[in-house]
């Protein structure tokens, strides 16, 4: 690993990552490609129990605002995502690999950036001229979030806990060894 790059993992946050396909190949291009990455992005979040609160499959690369998964780590998670499209849409030539090795990774560590990070994968469609409006780009996140529409990915969303809170599936609350420690007294108000 470069020594200008560090990963800041286990600290709870959002991670917006972004990678792409070797030497910006456009491998993703069709519907098909997209689509197979989207079945397989949802199979790994149920496998490392992964939360997906966005994503954008680009013709040559993608987009995720996600979590870090229960079981695993995060570089684990991705790389399973990684071969396993990998091998579905790979060529024969061996000598070519399909993705560039490297993902790029920022914490997401406020509300604000979380919106911030939303907004720039959903718009990246429209930016780069692909469609007129983000809701025209089928392989997003985007919308889930506009209309409440349920895709082939599993979206970390209010749309998605009313739907849990509905159905009387109640998250489980994980206690870390500090949420285990007595807390002192509340002090009244006034």
């Amino acid at each position: 690993m470069p020594w200008s790059l560090k990963r800041y993992q286990q600290a709870g946050h959002l991670h917006f990552v972004t990678f792409s396909c070797y030497k910006r190949a456009a491998l993703l291009n069709t519907p098909l490609a997209r689509e197979v990455f989207e079945q397989t992005l949802e199979r790994v979040r149920t496998w490392y129990g992964l939360f997906v609160t966005g994503y954008v499959v680009m013709p040559e690369h993608v987009h995720l605002l996600i979590s870090e998964p229960e079981r695993a780590s995060l570089a684990v998670a991705l790389q399973m995502l990684k071969q396993v499209v990998a091998r579905k849409l790979g060529t024969r030539n061996v000598a070519q690999p399909f993705w560039q090795r490297r993902y790029y990774d920022f914490n997401v560590w406020s509300d604000e950036k979380r919106i911030e990070k939303l907004r720039y994968l959903h718009r990246n469609p429209v930016t780069r001229g692909l469609v007129e409006k983000p809701e025209d780009w089928k392989w997003s996140s985007f919308r889930h979030y506009a209309f409440g529409e349920v895709g082939v990915v599993e979206i970390e969303s209010e749309w998605t806990a009313r739907k849990r809170e509905r159905m009387g599936v109640m998250p489980k609350v994980v206690l870390t060894e500090q949420d285990e420690k007595p807390h002192p007294p509340a002090l009244p108000e006034g």
